[in-house]
């Protein structure tokens, strides 16, 4: 397991994240300066400097639900509003779309410019906000200072890690079932054609060399599949030409998405018992997130700007369905999480995510992610 991975995972699921909350800010017309506003709110709370400071130093993966509690957040940084079931899809897109970019990576160092096509995308939608610009590109310079040099082994177990991580994830997703590339128990379909990653050659030739290395015989074989060079590596620099096209907007063409669990009904009772197994490492882990999440402050807008809802389905019976076969939650099995004390031990990182201003809606019912506490019971 590699302890590096953490970023890599955190930035490309979040480049995943703006991508369709993006496709579905234009596709429900919200006014360009709500939109505009959602996504410079949640890009610079995701590139927040200290926070990013943290993720980037060597530690094990967070678990998939606290995973989800960083993202429950982040989606909730601006003015827009996801219901629950908007929530669970907005995360199933995010996590299938990464896991098949992981999948389909040519070699594992593909994984870093899977990751900058993300960062080129999130550059480009804050074009327009230098101060959020310069926020990101620093983050982008740590990205290449710390995996650039890192050798092909590293990033062998980075993407061995991300696979563990994804393993039991079958979801099926609209756009991969009609291209194809996915089976109807959620199982993605590997291509055994197309390019050879970079520096290889295309299979079908045996060369044979003797003790001197000089090469003394040459035999072919059939290959199965067709496959063709690369010419050129992609650039890891700040700027460049990626070359492979994992990592950018698939939703760049607006068609509809629609997330499936395979046995549905199977499945919310398996992931009903994993929730109610004991995990003895659950409550640091918690702890720990609330120390880092728990400096959010809160704060209502100084002018009346009016929130809105962005919803995930095509229309509002579809995602109220949605919310109706959905797993309940454990609302009985509530970890207590230490804030105040872990506060008072770690000075330094509650001020850190103090630094975080993320505005709240005034709202009717009770305010999802005042706390970590009522973020969990919302899970």
């Amino acid at each position: 397991m590699s302890l590096r991975t953490l970023p890599l995972l955190f930035i490309n699921l979040g480049g995943e994240m703006l991508y369709i909350l993006d496709q579905r800010l234009r596709a429900q017309s919200i006014p360009s300066d709500k939109a505009k506003k959602v996504m410079n709110d949640i890009i610079s709370t995701m590139f927040n400097k200290k926070f990013m400071e943290e993720l980037f130093k060597s530690q094990e993966l967070y678990s998939k639900k606290a995973l989800r509690t960083v993202f429950d957040r982040l989606a909730h940084a601006s003015i827009m509003r996801l219901n629950q079931a908007s929530m669970d899809k907005l995360y199933d897109l995010m996590t299938m779309a990464f896991k098949y970019q992981i999948l389909l990576c040519p070699r594992p160092k593909d994984i870093l410019l899977v990751t900058f096509n993300h960062m080129d995308a999130v550059k480009e939608f804050i074009r327009d906000s230098p101060s959020i610009l310069n926020q990101v590109d620093e983050i982008f310079r740590q990205l290449i200072e710390t995996y650039s040099c890192l050798p092909a082994g590293e990033f062998q177990l980075i993407r061995q890690t991300l696979l563990v991580f994804f393993q039991d994830l079958h979801i099926r997703v609209s756009i991969f079932l009609k291209d194809k590339v996915q089976n109807s128990n959620g199982r993605f379909v590997l291509p055994i054609s197309g390019p050879v990653p970079w520096g290889t050659e295309i299979p079908g030739l045996i060369k044979m060399f003797n003790y001197d290395g000089e090469e003394v015989k040459r035999a072919t074989f059939p290959a199965r599949g067709s496959y063709t060079s690369v010419l050129t590596e992609g650039s890891f620099d700040l700027f460049g030409d990626r070359v492979i096209k994992l990592g950018t907007n698939m939703y760049s063409i607006s068609r509809p998405v629609e997330t499936h669990m395979p046995g549905a009904s199977k499945n919310s009772a398996t992931r009903t018992k994993e929730n109610t197994a004991p995990n003895p490492l659950a409550k640091e882990e918690l702890n720990l997130l609330a120390l880092l999440m728990g400096g959010l402050e809160i704060k209502k807008p100084m002018g009346i700007e009016p929130g809105f809802r962005l919803n995930l389905f095509g229309t509002d019976e579809e995602e109220d369905q949605a919310a109706a076969i959905r797993p309940p939650d454990l609302l009985e099995e509530v970890i207590e999480i230490q804030v105040s004390k872990d506060q008072q031990q770690h000075e330094e990182l509650t001020r850190i995510m103090g630094e975080f201003h993320v505005q709240e809606q005034p709202r009717h019912s009770r305010s999802k992610g005042d706390d970590l506490l009522a973020m969990m019971d919302d899970l």
